[in-house]
């Protein structure tokens, strides 16, 4: 059995896109599949896993659902990010063709990101629970009508014979994954750029969000990501979720983090970690390292 500080989690069956993300950014590690996003945060939580691999937007479908109310009652620490392009194949059992294919499962965004091919193909679309979930179907089938939309690691895992490549109606199609663990690991304050996560609550007072929000702009600090979301189960009740460029010992930071302090009821700081290379130099990056 593997040693528990070797292990990455993700949430999925062998194969899924979460997968694929942890062997390209953690190769030495060995990946657990989870069967949830609780299972994945658990597996960390309880010292099963070292590390865990968790999607939290995608450039084309936006926010992972679930993932900003999970995250904070977990205890857990972002000390990572990863962008993973995503590309889609269409896979069948052997013997299956483009023209013997009738139907095609995959996760609901990877039907609507594969839409025009789906359409040019003629083919049935069906809404399965995972990408690699639809793959892992097919293993033992000898129906040459049905084929699944996943990537080329699932079709690697369970046998499965590539009909057609590059599915994704766009090319730019891009995952974003942080990478979680017990404890935190906060990089020095150095020249490269780091990337700090939280989320906050502003006090019931007019204007409140706005004031909150000046001190970035006023302080020169780049906020990359706001987003908004209900808790509670209250209309009233909002938790917003936040990405900085920067570092809390940084001056500018310091100084916007306390005015946004001072409009706030609650903030809590999630992460700070080194900004993957993606930020700057996009798909260039990815190649590179996979090349290198």
């Amino acid at each position: 059995m593997a040693d528990p500080e070797n292990i990455i989690a993700f949430q999925g069956a062998p194969g899924a896109y979460s997968n694929l993300a942890c062997k390209a950014a953690f190769p030495e590690m060995t990946p657990m599949p989870c069967s949830s996003f609780e299972g994945a945060f658990g597996a960390v939580e309880n010292g099963d896993a070292r590390l865990a691999m968790i999607p939290i937007e995608n450039s084309i479908a936006g926010r992972v659902a679930d993932i900003h109310h999970l995250l904070p009652a977990t205890g857990l620490h972002i000390i990572g990010e990863h962008f993973e392009p995503v590309r889609h194949f269409l896979m069948a059992p052997e013997g299956a063709t483009l023209d013997t294919i009738k139907t095609v499962r995959s996760h609901v965004h990877a039907l609507g990101q594969c839409r025009q091919a789906i359409k040019e193909l003629g083919l049935n679309a069906i809404v399965h629970v995972d990408t690699a979930g639809a793959a892992a179907d097919l293993e033992h089938s000898t129906d040459i009508t049905e084929a699944a939309i996943a990537s080329s690691l699932a079709a690697e895992t369970y046998g499965l014979q590539v009909l057609r490549s590059e599915m994704e109606d766009h090319a730019y199609n891009t995952t974003r994954f942080i990478v979680l663990a017990r404890e935190p690991e906060t990089p020095p304050m150095t020249d490269a750029l780091t990337v700090t996560t939280f989320i906050f609550r502003v006090r019931n007072v007019p204007a409140a969000l706005f004031k909150a929000m000046g001190g970035f702009a006023t302080n020169g600090v780049n906020m990359t990501k706001l987003e908004s979301y209900m808790i509670e189960g209250e209309f009233f009740a909002t938790q917003f979720f936040a990405d900085i460029e920067g570092h809390p010992d940084d001056a500018s930071v310091k100084m916007a983090l306390e005015e946004l302090g001072f409009f706030s009821r609650e903030f809590r700081l999630l992460g700070v970690y080194p900004a993957s290379p993606f930020r700057e130099h996009g798909f260039q990056s990815i190649q590179e390292g996979r090349n290198g």
